[in-house]
């Protein structure tokens, strides 16, 4: 690596290091000073380190382990020994007469099997026993000797003959293999072999207890012996050879080549190696062992005379560091002795020829035992290694040679240690780091020291007794100052904190004399340190953390450029290796210098920061000015704070200052000024240039500071940020809005135009899921609703009040797309079902007389099967479309909350001042029923349907046909919006199949906004210019700019749209069902039950007649089941489960109408022409309606789950009212009057009752006014419901699905909490006597409609603070309720 530091890094200003004081006592006398007792530290010249390095590393080469070498020495030709004596001789010596047999140990067989093993296999100890031929001797042996029987004989005698004999039997039968009888040259082989043998049994007794053994093992020997000839040595000579080897040492050659200690000083210091080999041969004789041996002899008196030259007790601060310290110093020097007695032991017992040294009073042994102690180390075969001696020997007492050292005990003299081991050792190790430094592999993570320089420096230390921790802090020392000179970078400085303060991963096998080695600095105490160390390694913390905290303020000062430098190795140094050190310490007030010096440039740093970005992005000339400009200086900032933040996200704040928040206090008011200026100028520019900024760049630009106000409030809490950015750029949003509402309906028509209103299957053969049987049109109308709502979602508009301004906005552009789409496809709808049949079709083709002929035939071909109708599947999918239209409106209602948009709005605004002319107003026209039409068919009924129109004669809405019926019933409803009053014209006519329709009757009423200001709903009775009358329930509402209208409108198109095609879908049946449910079929199936009754009496003489069967009730409809399963299995094939259930419950409304009729006629005042059903009719009518009730249920007999209308459904108030009737059909006159008039009067009670409770608290004056003259109002409402007025279904209650089914309920609770007396009503109409009664009834509800009304408008009055003026009154009102202004 390279020794210069990085080039970016400012030069630093190194302050003067203190110098250590000089050594004195403390004020309080309990610690010594941190001074010095070894000489002052001196500058150590080049040549001394040179020197004494150089002296070390010769050292180390003499104290090596003399290498050894084989010579060979050539042996006298062995005398060929003559067998005169045969194996029983020598067995007979080895066992003389009389002597007792020593019995093997019981484990010995198996003890030698294994040893034999050994042999075989070559893992045998003993040296001689890995030669081929003695292991083909002992595999012979060991055959014989696993034997069966052999191991019973000798298990059982345990002696030792037998195994002699058979090894030497063994070993000559391997030996003699394929030799000729002649040949005798194997025998002394044998001899050997069996020698060998004894020596292994005689070494596995001694391992089993020799002294129990002795006898024998001492005969075994002496046969070993007797075996073997010319001393031979059985782990050299394999019997085969006549030479040998020997070992010798080698002799010094005292060549660089071989010092490779000496190599590495060269290098260090930069010299070549035939200038340290003139230095080494200059000096060697001085340098020598015995030298070392003096200075070490030396070292241990003076260190135990406390005297100079080693470390003493002054040196340390506290006593008892010093003697620890001592006192482990003994055994490190044993060793160091004992390893250069082991490389001359001539050394051992050199004296002084002069006179004794005095005694020494550390002295632990006599001098004959140290010297004993020392000659059994050096005797030990282990004791060849450099370290490997008894820690615990003393050599206090070996005599000294040196005497004038001894003499002039003041002045040390040592030839290997220095006078000042800490510094030269200080300086070699500057050298020593610079060198590997600059000769490292840069590829490769930095170290300190090579293993070469790192072996140097611990022979260095060893020699001169450096202390574990004086090492440590001295390469400290080092270190600090080269990073002080930038020789070394930061992250090579926190590398060689951690090199002394982690554990070495690699230590050597043997530990080195020095104490504490493997200890690192943080496990040694400062308190065992020297006092010189201590204070140097103060004053290296010190340095560093100076010129640290200038490299800190230097990197922080670019922590705003682009690509800033990391601190995070300047910080890591700082609290690693100098905050959390004990060793440092600071003052307070410095470190608040340097943050307040530090916080003020960052300041100065930011604000140069935002002047670079608004140089570079903001141009010159503001005509130039554009929004992309503030973009992208709010880009800048923002990236700028967002680097800045994730940089320093661990450690926000340095040295007590925060980046980012210094960033944030600095820019951001600044950006926030200069934006507010650059954006109404840019406003302002486009104005006078009458042009429009982009509207995307408006929404850019408000994103990017919704992105820049967010870090402001989150970094600067109690700040407001510079100005209301939704204030300044509403306009966009609202530009963005009025395009979108101008589109809406264009999109909406050109998705109609483009849908084919098909089911979308992705194979025509599968049967389409309900969320397929909707078309393309009304999935991308929504998705425009639902993208539209997202668009401003995600602007995420800070300001709720504008938000909900937005959305109302919206919802007014929905309703309006909605209510078009509704139009179109209501439109398309009823041109498909107002269609003409096929047999239509070819009877329009027919002259007239053959029209009425086919007429004619029909009408008596009766008993010809109807066909149902062949429904288009693309009007069902058209209906499915509106269902599907609901569900997603209500959710995109919920998505928007818009009542929470709604309350926004009035908190903000507050409560509105009641308007009372609106601009616009909605009128809802409901067309509900007409009485005593004329008749215009030939049948005496007519097919009525009424147009409603216009001044203008501008068509606003047609009912459906209601088939042979002079009172019919409609139920549609229109919606119509005005700004001012309206005549609007009912025509009613007759629908006949073929040539133009017959006018039955026309009337008028004005529409007029001021008579309904009280905003209740009316009836208004209307005479036909011709007979008969029309009923109409007409209500109005102020067309308001609120969320909750638009949405309620849109639900209304929904809904009517639903309910008006759904009665198209239905009126196709309706037909059939009145025919079916009429009194006709009624009394056809009587008719045929009495005439099968006469014929069966005739011809069986009975006198009774037999009543209508059960089964004859059902067959009556069987044929209206039949019709109902056809139609509903062509409508299942496309309906959605939901529309399908719709439709199934307006036919089943249609049901209950036509049984409603069978049973009673309409509500009036008039009594009817009807006739009242008899007990068997009522009987056929009610099994009629159970029948029809299971057949609509569709309930499973197995499973009880229902297939069709659920029963709740089904049971609707008007099935009530049906059910409820069969209590009063058949009572007298008087009794049903009783019963009318007690309900009337409850009715009336609750309402008296309910109006109180509305009533103003404190002014019960308010309650004279709920009274009204009769005449108020003499023609107003006739028949209400109830006879009251209720509040109709207002556009708010349709808001949502929630709303509308509140609605319902509570309409169903309302009827069965109100009992009404229109049934009984309805029954005596076919009473003549209660004629009077129903007139006197009549305008009994007139008058309580009218109090009802004038309460209604006090209370109004009232709570609007304002008089509403007659709403409607009798000088207001004309001839048929017309009102005039």
């Amino acid at each position: 690596m390279s020794g210069a530091r990085a080039p970016n890094n400012l030069s630093r200003r190194l302050g003067s290091v203190q110098s250590i004081q000089s050594t004195q006592s403390l004020k309080d006398g309990n610690r010594r000073s941190r001074a010095a007792s070894r000489a002052r530290p001196t500058a150590v010249s080049y040549d001394d380190a040179y020197s004494y390095a150089l002296r070390v590393a010769l050292l180390n080469y003499l104290l090596q382990p003399r290498k050894k070498r084989k010579e060979y020495v050539s042996a006298p030709k062995p005398v060929v020994r003559t067998h005169s004596s045969s194996i029983g001789d020598l067995m007979k010596e080895f066992v003389p007469s009389g002597s007792v047999h020593n019995k093997l140990p019981h484990s010995f067989r198996s003890l030698l099997e294994k040893r034999m093993s050994g042999v075989l296999q070559g893992s045998e100890r003993l040296a001689g026993y890995n030669d081929a031929v003695v292991k083909r001797s002992f595999a012979e042996a060991y055959t014989a000797f696993t034997a069966r029987d052999f191991q019973r004989s000798i298990d059982k005698d345990r002696k030792v003959e037998p195994l002699i004999l058979i090894f030497y039997s063994s070993a000559s039968k391997a030996q003699s293999r394929g030799k000729t009888p002649e040949d005798h040259s194997w025998r002394p082989l044998v001899d050997r072999h069996l020698a060998m043998f004894i020596r292994l049994l005689s070494n596995i007794l001694q391992g089993h207890g020799g002294d129990q053994y002795r006898e024998l093992i001492s005969r075994l020997n002496t046969l070993e012996n007797k075996l073997l000839t010319n001393d031979q040595n059985l782990s050299l000579d394999t019997g085969q050879q006549d030479h040998s080897f020997v070992e010798v040492e080698v002799p010094l050659s005292y060549e660089i080549k071989d010092m490779h200690m000496a190599q590495v000083v060269a290098k260090i210091f930069g010299l070549t190696n035939s200038q340290v080999q003139a230095d080494i041969d200059s000096k060697a004789s001085q340098w020598t062992e015995e030298a070392a041996l003096k200075d070490f002899k030396a070292y241990q008196f003076r260190l135990s005379a406390n005297l100079s030259g080693t470390l003493r007790r002054q040196d340390f601060d506290v006593d008892e560091a010093f003697d620890d310290w001592k006192r482990q110093e003994s055994p490190h020097l044993a060793q160091i002795f004992a390893e250069i007695l082991s490389v001359r032991p001539d050394l051992k017992g050199t004296t002084t020829a002069d006179k004794a040294l005095p005694a020494r009073p550390y002295s632990l042994y006599g001098e004959d035992q140290a010297y004993a102690d020392l000659g059994k180390m050096i005797s030990n075969s282990d004791s060849g290694s450099s370290f490997g001696f008894d820690s615990s020997l003393s050599l206090g007492s070996l005599s000294l040679e040196d005497k004038a050292s001894i003499r002039s005990v003041d002045e040390p003299s040592y030839t290997f240690i220095p006078s000042d081991p800490r510094a030269v050792y200080k300086m070699i190790l500057q050298y020593a780091m610079s060198y590997d430094q600059l000769h490292s592999d840069p590829s490769s993570p930095y170290f300190p020291f090579s293993d070469q320089t790192t072996e140097l420096l611990l022979e260095l230390s060893i020699r001169w007794r450096i202390p574990q921790f004086t090492r440590y802090i001295t390469f400290l020392e080092v270190a600090v100052r080269k990073f002080l000179d930038q020789e070394l970078t930061t992250e090579q400085l926190d590398v060689c904190f951690d090199f002394v303060k982690e554990a070495n991963p690699n230590p050597p096998k043997k530990t080195p004399p020095i104490q504490i080695f493997n200890a690192t600095l943080l496990e040694i105490e400062p308190s065992r340190w020297t006092m010189t160390d201590f204070a140097g390694y103060q004053q290296a913390l010190r340095d560093l953390h100076d010129a640290l905290l200038r490299d800190l303020f230097t990197l922080l000062m670019r922590c705003y450029d682009p690509k800033p430098p990391s601190i995070g190795v300047v910080m890591s140094v700082l609290v690693n290796h100098v905050y959390n050190d004990e060793a440092f310490s600071q003052r307070p007030e410095d470190a608040a210098d340097f943050s307040q010096q530090l916080e003020n440039g960052l300041r100065q740093q930011a604000a140069n920061a935002y002047q670079r970005y608004l140089d570079s992005n903001i141009p010159e000339n503001q005509d130039e000015w554009h929004f992309g400009h503030v973009v992208k200086l709010g880009q800048a900032v923002v990236g700028l704070a967002e680097r800045t933040k994730n940089r320093y996200r661990k450690n926000p704040e340095i040295m007590g200052v925060s980046p980012y928040k210094i960033l944030v206090e600095t820019i951001f008011p600044n950006f926030e000024q200069d934006a507010q200026e650059f954006i109404t100028r840019v406003i302002e520019t486009a104005k006078a240039r009458e042009e429009e900024i982009e509207l995307e760049d408006g929404f850019d630009l408000y994103k990017e500071l919704v992105q820049i106000r967010k870090i402001h409030t989150a970094s600067l809490p109690g700040k407001p940020f510079g100005f209301h950015i939704e204030s300044l750029l509403e306009t966009f949003v609202w530009r963005w809005i009025k395009n979108a509402e101008e589109r809406m309906t264009s999109f909406v028509e050109e998705a109609i135009k483009q849908d084919p209103f098909k089911v979308r299957t992705h194979n025509p053969q599968d049967i389409p899921t309900d969320e397929e049987r909707h078309s393309v049109s009304i999935l991308d109308t929504f998705t425009l609703f639902n993208q539209t709502v997202d668009q401003v979602y995600k602007l995420e508009w800070d300001d709720d009040v504008h938000h909900a301004k937005f959305m109302t906005a919206l919802s007014k552009g929905f309703a309006a797309g909605i209510g078009r789409y509704c139009e179109i496809v209501e439109q398309q709808f009823a041109k498909e079902m107002d269609r003409q049949t096929a047999q239509e079709a070819a009877v329009s083709s027919k002259t007239a007389q053959e029209k009425w002929l086919q007429y004619a035939k029909d009408a008596w071909n009766t008993k010809e099967k109807i066909e149902p109708f062949q429904f288009y599947p693309e009007s069902f999918v058209k209906l499915n479309n509106i269902e599907y239209a609901m569900q997603a409106l209500d959710k995109l209602e919920k998505l928007i909350n818009v009542d929470a948009c709604a309350e926004v709005l009035q908190k903000a605004e507050g409560p509105k001042p009641p308007v009372k002319r609106p601009a616009r107003y909605v009128f809802t026209i409901k067309i509900v029923e007409a009485e005593d039409l004329k008749a215009c068919d030939p049948s005496g009924f007519s097919d009525p349907y009424v147009v409603l129109c216009d001044e203008y004669q501008k068509r606003l809405a047609k009912t459906r046909i209601i088939m042979r019926n002079l009172n019919p019933r409609w139920d549609e409803s229109v919606d119509i919006t005005v700004s001012g009053a309206l005549n609007i014209i009912a025509t009613i006519w007759d629908y006949d199949t073929f040539g133009d329709h017959d006018f039955v009757g026309r009337t008028s009423l004005k529409l007029d906004p001021i008579h309904f200001s009280d905003y209740l709903p009316r009836e208004f009775w209307l005479d036909l210019d011709t007979q008969g009358r029309l009923l109409l329930r007409v209500s109005m509402e102020g067309e308001r700019d609120d969320i909750q209208f638009h949405f309620g409108k849109a639900f209304r198109h929904l809904k009517r749209t639903e309910r008006d095609m759904v009665r198209k879908i239905t009126d196709k049946l309706t037909t059939h069902i009145n025919a079916s449910l009429s009194h006709e079929a009624l009394k056809n199936l009587l008719s045929r039950g009495i005439a099968a009754s006469m014929a069966s009496l005739w011809k069986k003489r009975q006198s009774t007649v037999p009543p209508v069967t059960s089964m004859d009730i059902e067959n009556a409809l069987q044929p209206l089941f039949t019709y109902f399963n056809e139609n509903f299995a062509i409508m299942k094939q496309t309906l959605t489960d939901a529309t399908m259930v719709a439709v199934m419950t307006r036919l089943w409304k249609e049901v209950l109408m036509a049984i409603e009729n069978l049973l009673v006629p309409p509500l009036s005042e008039k009594p009817s022409n009807q006739k009242p059903l008899t007990q068997p009719e009522m009987d056929v009518v009610y099994r009629w309606l159970q029948l029809l009730f299971d057949f609509f249920n569709a309930k499973d007999h197995e499973t009880g789950e229902v297939l069709g209308v659920p029963a709740d459904v089904l049971k609707s108030p008007k099935w009530h009212e049906l059910a409820s009737l069969n209590f009063f059909y058949f009572e007298t006159t008087e009794n049903l009057i009783r019963t009318s008039e007690r309900m009337a009067a409850a009715n009336a009670q609750r309402a008296q009752q309910q109006a109180a409770q509305q009533l103003p608290s404190g002014n019960p004056s308010f309650a004279n006014r709920l009274s009204a003259p009769p005449t108020f109002g003499p023609t107003f409402a006739a028949f209400g419901s109830l006879g009251t007025i209720r509040r109709g279904k207002s556009i708010m209650m349709s808001r949502n699905l929630g709303t509308m089914r509140k609605a319902k309920e509570e309409k169903r609770k309302e009827a069965q909490a109100d009992p009404s007396d229109d049934m009984i009503l309805r029954i005596l109409r076919m009473r003549p006597e209660a004629a009077n009664y129903l007139r006197e009834r009549h305008r009994q509800k007139e008058r309580m409609a009218a109090a009802q009304a004038a309460a209604m408008i006090v209370r109004q009055s009232v709570s609007q603070g304002f008089g509403a003026g007659p709403a409607f009154g009798g000088a207001m009102y004309g001839r048929n309720n017309l009102p005039r202004r």
